[in-house]
């Protein structure tokens, strides 16, 4: 049965006012990086009058841009490997074995994504500077800290992902892969972990976008030599003036990243999000 054509004009429409709230922002963001400054702090214009790229060449000298860029990807790297690699162990143990405590478990790695993250924003400053002073080792301030930090708040989510696509795989592949004589890391690796791609890549994307444009912490963990981009882009506000144009073109900038990465890795996404919640 064919959708009337009231409907189609109607989704058209409403699609296409969508898609127009959607890349206004965008189109702020694009035509004001293309601006003199003096055009950017006065009347906005929707047609530039003058445009010019200067603020992509001026970004890297009004603030470290690139060392602050470092720190993003080492960090958000980081937090990336260290998650999925330990979320896969875990969700392994859970949805394939039968041990004490386990639902304790899973209710606790699923209670901890209800807190705000701000509630542990003193109590990790306090162990920080404690553990500083008591063995040396300095977490705050550091990118090792931040790390730790950002672990805090994708490790739980990234586990419970995990679980449940897990959970969806066939446990016929592990009664396979054990008859080949792979013992529970083998079959891991060689069976479960290529079968469960789509749900890694999720939580991957979701472990680096969470790192990557975190600002609290990222404002308090750290200082002039481990600043990220997130926080670092208030190097563009001074008390004379705030540079709008260099921030929206910085704004561009780092946004690239997250951006061709989630295009590239859309179509996992999209799977992954999805299969582990169907039974």
């Amino acid at each position: 049965m064919a959708a009337p054509r009231s409907f189609l004009w109607s989704r058209r429409v409403f699609l296409t006012l969508l898609t127009v709230f959607v890349l206004l922002p965008v189109y702020v963001m694009v035509s004001s990086s293309l601006k003199p400054l003096e055009d950017v702090s006065g009347k906005f214009e929707w047609i530039p009058s003058g445009l010019t790229v200067r603020p992509y060449f001026d970004i890297w000298e009004t603030v470290p841009l690139a060392d602050y860029f470092m720190n993003s990807l080492i960090v958000a790297g980081a937090a990336t490997v260290c998650s999925v690699t330990i979320a896969v162990f875990a969700a392994y143990a859970v949805s394939r074995y039968s041990f004490r405590g386990k639902r304790l478990f899973t209710v606790t790695v699923l209670s901890t994504q209800m807190f705000p993250g701000i509630l542990f924003l003193l109590p990790l400053f306090l162990i920080y500077v404690k553990i500083g002073n008591a063995t040396g080792i300095a977490l705050f301030g550091s990118r090792g800290g931040l790390i730790l930090t950002y672990l805090t708040f994708s490790l739980p989510f990234s586990i419970w992902m995990l679980i449940g696509y897990f959970d969806s795989v066939p446990r016929d592949l592990d009664e396979a892969a054990k008859v080949d004589g792979c013992g529970p890391i083998g079959a891991l690796f060689r069976v479960i972990v290529p079968a469960a791609i789509p749900g890694i890549v999720a939580v991957a994307v979701y472990a680096f976008m969470t790192a990557w444009g975190e600002v609290l912490f990222a404002s308090v963990m750290t200082n002039d030599t481990t600043r990220t981009l997130a926080v670092g882009l208030q190097g563009y506000s001074t008390q004379n003036d705030v540079y709008w144009n260099q921030v929206m073109a910085a704004s561009l900038v780092v946004s690239l990243p997250v951006v061709a990465g989630f295009l590239l890795l859309q179509r996992y996404l999209v799977t992954g999000l999805t299969a582990g919640a169907v039974k």
